[in-house]
């Protein structure tokens, strides 16, 4: 989720998986994989780098996980059962 701003300065979160498209017209316009669209204050650029942090933030955490051998090994043993539910 992205934190932005409505019009009226009320604090908005969006999730950034739903984001379709950022237009400029005049105001930053989003418009989401529902059809909904939604005016913020920010401009273009810096919803755009908001998106690009989360999902950094995100493989960050991913890759922290995985460097611990704890959760390796939990994954490991998962690894099996759900190949198996796959096949079934």
């Amino acid at each position: 989720m992205i934190q932005l701003t409505r019009l009226n300065n009320q604090p908005l979160m969006v999730n950034s998986e739903l984001i379709k498209f950022v237009e400029k017209a005049p105001d930053t316009v989003l418009t989401l994989i529902t059809g909904e669209k939604i005016i913020v204050l920010e401009p273009c650029d810096v919803v755009l780098q908001k998106i690009i942090a989360f999902r950094q933030s995100v493989l960050a955490g991913a890759r922290l996980n995985i460097s611990d051998p704890s959760s390796v090994s939990q994954a490991a043993a998962l690894s099996p059962k759900i190949e198996a539910e796959e096949r079934s």
